[in-house]
């Protein structure tokens, strides 16, 4: 990984994946553009894509962290709040459910450096939510069904709500804690059928389909939320 960065984009995360053909840029969950590329891909090349796509790259960006700008009273996951108060000098902690951001009379809570502070600890609050919930939830839905997968992992990087390995392990990412509950468990109930089903074929769907009836709904209305803390 390598971090390039841009004037108007800012700091740009480069991935090298050996699996990629092309370049593909995404929104990373805390709200940074990365770029995906071939293996071999050098540097020059990478900014040469982003010279020539600052204006799609920047619709990208602004897109994706739509939504994603916090301020007074916004929920958090299941159980945490944000909370504004005033003070002396910038600061952002967690006080039971309630993420605390103290504010000198000199910000605004919309400045960068506040959302990027404010963002730090809502990532720790999901996380911590995560951990509580999450791999017990799947372990529920396994048993209900007769699944068996080797582990759980609670990343907060990557693009996609989750995951499983060829080992069946099985990725979560934390900002699964922002959606309904009815649309954690398809994504749960998805992952586990890819424990059986590395594909998106027929089979796959219908092992789907045995846990959740209403998945083609859920798959709908999931389209509309983004893995971004």
């Amino acid at each position: 990984m390598k971090v390039l960065t841009d004037d108007i984009l800012g700091e740009v995360v480069v991935r090298h994946n050996h699996n990629s053909r092309h370049l593909r840029a995404s929104v990373a969950p805390n709200g940074k553009l990365t770029i995906t590329v071939p293996r071999r891909t050098p540097d020059f090349a990478v900014k040469a894509f982003l010279r020539g796509s600052r204006s799609k790259l920047k619709e990208l960006l602004n897109s994706a962290r739509a939504g994603q700008t916090y301020s007074d009273g916004t929920k958090i996951g299941k159980l945490h709040s944000i909370s504004v108060r005033f003070g002396t000098k910038l600061s952002v902690s967690t006080l039971r459910s309630q993420i605390i951001v103290t504010l000198p009379e000199s910000m605004d809570i919309n400045d960068n450096e506040v959302q990027s502070i404010i963002r730090t600890e809502v990532i720790k609050a999901l996380r911590k939510e995560a951990k509580n919930y999450l791999p017990k939830r799947l372990a529920v839905i396994a048993s209900k069904f007769g699944y068996k997968y080797q582990s759980v992992r609670l990343p907060h990087a990557g693009s996609r709500w989750g995951s499983c390995s060829s080992n069946g392990t099985i990725s979560l990412n934390i900002a699964l804690m922002k959606l309904p509950h009815e649309l954690i468990d398809y994504v749960l109930v998805h992952e586990l059928a890819h424990t059986k089903q590395m594909n998106h074929s027929s089979n796959f769907w219908d092992l789907v389909g045995e846990m959740d009836s209403n998945y083609r709904q859920h798959k709908k209305a999931l389209k509309a939320f983004q893995p971004i803390c």
